[in-house]
């Protein structure tokens, strides 16, 4: 089954745009960035765009803050008639260390509050690109870590790392989650 629609997870709002958490969104930003997709409308509790061509493809940023994830994912799956597996989820991963790729083609949502909200509303049979958001420092609160911005010494890693993904991203829509997991996925 081909990919659909790419749902970068995020919350909404300047005051979240450069943090951790938001990983995924800049995943979307940049898959339209090269897409030329300039059009954004509000729908399906998300902002949403679409590649035109033989192949459309969603973009979708939901508006509804990471915890309720599930509800845009739903509403846009139901809208469209999507299967989850044609619905590919980029998200931070606060376990996997900064820079780090792994694309799944299922799985379940571990601790991470936006694939649980998607998982309880959908089942775990959609695909997710989990980016490593760890950085070298400790800390202490895991939710305060994640709606912190990046260290400025991490934003070029940063940048590296969102550019490998919308490659990866671009990859399985070409050639197919299996394949281009086996390509991003490096270090397993």
């Amino acid at each position: 089954m081909s990919i659909a629609a790419v749902v970068g997870l995020g919350n909404p709002g300047t005051e979240y745009a450069a943090t951790r958490h938001n990983i995924g969104f800049r995943v979307v930003d940049e898959l339209a960035r090269r897409w030329r997709v300039r059009l954004w409308w509000p729908r399906y509790h998300a902002k949403v765009a679409r590649r035109r061509g033989a192949s459309p493809v969603w973009l979708v940023k939901p508006v509804t803050y990471m915890n309720r994830s599930g509800d845009a994912v739903a509403a846009l799956a139901t809208a469209e008639r999507l299967d989850p597996a044609e619905l590919l989820v980029v998200v931070d991963d606060v376990d996997l260390p900064l820079g780090t790729l792994r694309l799944r083609p299922q799985g379940g949502a571990g601790t991470h509050n936006g694939l649980r909200s998607i998982v309880e509303r959908l089942g775990e049979g959609f695909p997710r690109l989990r980016l490593g958001v760890r950085g070298q420092e400790p800390w202490e609160d895991l939710a305060e870590y994640v709606l912190a911005p990046f260290a400025p010494e991490e934003e070029a890693q940063v940048a590296a790392m969102v550019g490998r993904a919308a490659d990866c991203v671009e990859a399985a829509l070409f050639s197919g989650i299996a394949r281009a997991a086996s390509r991003f996925n490096a270090g397993e």
